[in-house]
């Protein structure tokens, strides 16, 4: 099996079977904000494009680039289709000119000709992407493979038990926008982004672990940032609370907790895999000499991009959007039909607009409450977004049904809250449509409470994490009287089962010898 690296998450898997293309990204994300690094965009896609299928794994813009796929990839490629709710890939894939599609069933393996197999597992949480984020695993006269990308699937035994996998390609790195955005003084950005970091390669070592693959590939990130306003994002500045670190940074940490199977790649590197080897050439002579000169090669890249960059920010305004009047027209349908999303959020949430001239700011509010979008009314509110006018008018313009893959991820604003993480404020601003609202509360209202128990240190806690499931006898952590559910990061404590990351989500949980309360019918 050849595995071609094309940059972040994106890969061309060949065999004598038939090739496999996955994820390709060229350009620009999330307004212009992020970009492909190492650069990918002089690789000769004109040859890479031309494939037998295509696997896309979800719906966000650093996986699925419209204007690359349309143009690059053969319309002759057979779709490998994850098993999503919403109809949504398929159809933004149809829309570009792909006819043929394979829809696979989650976790089910499907042979194609010449013996190539195939198994995509789907994650459906409205947590999960938009709604929706895969992993695919492929195997070929005898070498398997798993593309697990940005997927966090709560175990990885379906993969192990088809057969040990000589390659894991797995992300590493942030690709969100906390805690850069928020209005907090530096020294605790840089306290919870290094407690982020080291909570993505705890997660990351976890997954490793549990698969023992032959290699592991670090993959899908991080991004880089080239607009002189994001550029202090990027992992070059020796901040430690950066959650970008890059596949040299990696391979260091990889090799202090014993890792000694890891494999970069390169846009151009191959890797030439068998059941007993991996061999792999690069694009250039010394890897590490490459990422040693990292900050001159981003310089280099920030001047060649510009003019990209600032024709995409002279897209943006829209004067003639009434930005209230289409927010009440958009979201107030929405408001009226939501029962948990709106419930979870619990109050108003005001996004603060800052106009043309920089200076002058509307604030509308969206109150979940009173089912209705309005005018700021001086009242306290305890989550606010500061964006640009431009910004939102491109959203209303566009009718963008996602504004987390969009606005939030392109870390163009900041960001304030009182209390706890809200994690329902980013599950209704990614349904802005009537079917993805209606499939997250639908999710919503089939979680069911958790009945087994386990013991973990001098706890009796109950098995799975009350925020996405994850088994905790594989990632709970406990210290002092705080668990760690280390998929997520997710924190609870124990005494009181409250959880400290976000509203809602309580744990159950008791001292090991003391009795279970008495339940009642």
């Amino acid at each position: 099996m050849r595995v071609t690296g094309t940059g972040h998450a994106s890969m061309r898997i060949d065999t004598t079977a038939g090739s496999i293309l996955c994820d390709p990204w060229v350009n620009p994300a999330y307004f212009a904000s992020w970009f492909p690094f190492p650069d990918n965009s002089l690789l000769d896609w004109e040859s890479l494009g031309q494939v037998d299928y295509l696997y896309v794994s979800h719906l966000h813009r650093d996986h699925f680039d419209a204007a690359h796929l349309k143009r690059y990839v053969s319309k002759k490629a057979t779709v490998l289709l994850p098993e999503y709710p919403t109809s949504e890939l398929e159809d933004e894939l149809r829309e570009l000119g792909f006819t043929s599609f394979l829809r696979t069933r989650s976790n089910e393996v499907v042979e194609l000709d010449g013996g190539l197999k195939v198994m995509i597992q789907a994650l459906t949480s409205p947590t999960d992407g938009p709604i929706g984020d895969s992993s695919l695993w492929v195997e070929h006269e005898g070498v398997r493979l798993l593309n697990q990308n940005d997927a966090r699937p709560a175990d990885l035994s379906v993969f192990a038990e088809l057969g040990h996998v000589h390659a894991h390609l797995l992300q590493f790195s942030g690709a969100i926008w906390y805690p850069m955005v928020y209005e907090l003084p530096n020294a605790a950005k840089i306290a919870f982004g290094k407690q982020k970091r080291e909570r993505q390669f705890d997660r990351t070592w976890r997954y490793i672990d549990d698969l023992k693959a032959s290699y592991v590939f670090p993959i899908a990130g991080p991004p880089c940032f080239l607009d002189d306003e994001l550029w202090q994002f990027n992992d070059i500045h020796g901040d430690e609370g950066n959650i970008f670190p890059d596949q040299s940074v990696f391979m260091a940490e990889y090799a202090k907790v014993g890792g000694e199977n890891g494999v970069v790649l390169l846009p151009g590197s191959v890797a030439e895999i068998t059941t007993e080897s991996c061999e792999t050439t690069h694009p250039v002579p010394d890897v590490a000499e490459f990422f040693a000169n990292k900050k001159a090669h981003l310089e280099e890249m920030r001047e060649r991009k510009r003019p990209i960059i600032e024709a995409e920010k002279a897209s943006w305004r829209h004067p003639e959007v009434d930005v209230l009047k289409e927010m009440k027209r958009r979201i107030e349908p929405l408001l009226d039909e939501s029962v948990y999303l709106a419930k979870g959020v619990g109050g108003p949430v005001r996004f603060d607009l800052v106009g043309y001239d920089g200076e002058s700011v509307e604030s509308i509010v969206v109150d979940f409450p009173g089912k209705q979008v309005r005018p700021y009314a001086d009242e306290k509110v305890r989550y606010r977004f500061r964006t640009e006018r431009a910004l939102v008018e491109q959203l209303l313009h566009s009718g963008e049904v996602d504004w987390v893959n969009s606005l939030f991820l392109s870390c163009r604003f900041s960001a304030a809250r009182i209390g706890q993480y809200n994690e329902f404020v980013y599950a209704f601003f990614k349904c802005l449509s009537e079917e993805r609202l209606q499939y997250a509360e639908g999710w919503y209202a089939e979680q069911k409470p958790d009945a087994e128990d386990i013991k973990l240190g001098d706890w009796i806690v109950q098995r799975r994490c009350p925020h996405l499931k994850a088994d905790l006898t594989r990632f709970g952590v406990i210290e002092g009287e705080q668990l760690t559910c280390q998929l997520h990061g997710w924190r609870f404590d124990l005494p009181s089962g409250r959880c400290l990351t976000s509203v809602g989500h309580e744990i159950r949980a008791r001292r090991a010898g003391t009795p279970a309360p008495a339940t009642t019918e």
